[in-house]
């Protein structure tokens, strides 16, 4: 049996708590918390005293290395992180796990992420794994698409398991807040496929459906939530839930719920659970307001940062950028279709809703098999096409920023920025919807004089991903007014240029 199982060896048992299984127990478990009602901020400030009065101890500390690991020198653990560009901060970091049986996961886990077909952990997984399972807190900077999902939600079971079981009225252990609807219902999906063998029940949250069913999973009790703020404030109003036993706090795509406004809710919802709870914080970028959010809510964090802070693009996919005038834009998209469709999924996003639903209308009149996806339309209709889009009954989805970021569509195989979006951040998160899971991909950009300001950062990362950047493009970086119209477009990629067809 592994060292995280709490379970009895009877398969029929519920996650029953022995007290020599090291791991808690449901009547006088003694918490790792912290010998004493403190913990050092993530700044390296003073000790903050913690009221926890009436709050029982909870156990969060579940790793022991393995021999193999711990067998690992300083030098072969340096060079495994240098390997898989892994960067660390903190003190008394973890040594990464190099399998799946290192980290000592449940059997009932391990045959899951087998019957996935994984066959060796990412590279935050490797290092996020043993840092969530030692209870600390942890800020994890990956990009999209690195499988940062299982890296808190495979230890989230594990903390589960080690909880006393739930009484009637009690909420959550675990909650997970997320951005988007869709991110919150793809990460209940992987909560569900992976918690099932150990009975952990879970639901989803979020706005712009019937509270009803919502409520119901919140009344009969659910081990993990997933939540977008707004619903999950409403479901707290309407005390239909409450946060009173979450221990285990997971903030995903922080950066994109800034971008967001989330900020307040965030904060609202953070204040009313323990303050001894352990927090972990992902975000695919590291930008000043994420920073100094993290500050509020984390406390002598361990930080795992897997290529670089800066931002940069996905190395696997190929980068191409046209400067057109507004005008152009339709008929050039016309014509990029005409090349590249294959069957395969192309995503195309807009700026605004209006602009999505016009062009996929046009779109559709002139024949071409696609969909839109946008914040006005229902739930219903945004899981209907995008079901039709991941079947590839339907391979063209315009979409707004809502699909920008958690949306995990197997096999997109061209990303097209018809509008350039209102940040580098936000173009690196669009393009980064293909090219995943080591898979190849190819985005393509039109990129207009009102776009001008951003000519030089997005050179940058053309650059840094080893992609050609155009004469043009070059020009407008260096301040010079766009090219009139004849310039090249996409499809001279013969020369390997960001844009060019004669």
């Amino acid at each position: 049996m592994s060292r995280y199982d709490g379970r009895s060896g009877d398969p029929t048992s519920y996650r029953e708590r022995r007290s020599d299984s090291g791991l808690g127990a449901a009547s006088g478990y003694s918490g790792s918390v912290h010998s004493s009602s403190s913990k050092t901020n993530g700044d390296g400030g003073s000790p903050r005293k913690l009221n926890l009065d009436g709050l029982p101890h909870f156990e969060k500390n579940f790793y022991s290395e393995s021999p193999a690991v711990r067998a690992m020198t300083d030098d072969e653990v340096d060079e495994y992180r240098r390997r898989r560009e892994i960067t660390v901060e903190g003190r008394d970091v973890p040594k990464p796990v190099k399998t799946f049986h290192d980290v000592g996961f449940p059997e009932y886990v391990i045959q899951e992420i087998e019957k996935a077909g994984f066959t060796e952990p990412t590279p935050i997984q490797s290092q996020g794994w043993p840092m969530a399972l030692k209870g600390r807190d942890l800020i994890g900077i990956a990009e999209t698409g690195s499988g940062k999902t299982l890296a808190y939600l495979l230890p989230a079971i594990v903390h589960v398991n080690a909880q006393p079981i739930l009484d009637h009225g009690d909420g959550p252990i675990v909650l997970v807040l997320a951005p988007t609807r869709e991110l919150a219902v793809q990460i209940q999906q992987e909560a569900t496929k992976f918690g099932e063998s150990s009975r952990i029940k879970s639901t989803c949250i979020y706005g712009g459906v019937p509270k009803g069913p919502q409520v119901r999973d919140l009344q009969k009790g659910v081990e993990i939530v997933i939540a977008t703020p707004g619903r999950l404030i409403d479901m707290l109003e309407s005390n239909h839930t409450n946060l009173q036993r979450v221990t285990y706090l997971v903030l995903d795509e922080a950066d994109r719920m800034l971008d967001m406004g989330f900020d307040p809710q965030i904060r609202k919802i953070a204040s009313q659970i323990r303050p001894d709870r352990q927090t972990l914080y992902w975000s695919a970028t590291w930008p000043k307001e994420v920073e100094q959010l993290s500050r509020k809510f984390l406390y002598n964090p361990y930080k795992v940062i897997i290529g670089s802070e800066d931002l940069k693009a996905n190395h696997a996919i190929k980068q191409y950028v046209d400067i057109v005038s507004e005008k152009q834009k339709y008929d050039k998209l016309v014509k990029l279709l005409e090349d590249i469709m294959d069957g395969s999924r192309i995503l195309i996003f807009m700026d605004t809703k209006k602009g999505c639903d016009q062009i996929t209308r046009q779109l559709r009149m002139d024949g071409w098999p696609a969909l839109s996806i946008h914040g006005d339309k229902s739930q219903a209709e945004r899981d209907w096409v995008l079901s039709e889009f991941k079947s590839g009954k339907s391979p063209i989805m315009t979409a707004t920023d809502v699909a920008a970021r958690g949306l995990d569509v197997k096999d997109v195989k061209y990303v097209v920025n018809y509008d350039f979006p209102g940040s580098l951040e936000d173009y690196v998160h669009r393009i980064g919807r293909t090219g995943r899971a080591g898979a190849k991909g190819t985005a393509y950009t039109f990129f207009t004089a009102a776009n001008a300001r951003f000519a030089k950062e997005l050179i940058t990362i053309l650059k840094e991903a080893g992609q050609k950047v155009s004469p043009d493009l070059a020009a407008m970086g260096c301040g010079a007014p766009p090219p009139l119209s004849g310039h090249r477009g996409f499809h001279d990629r013969g020369r390997g240029y960001g844009s060019g067809r004669p």
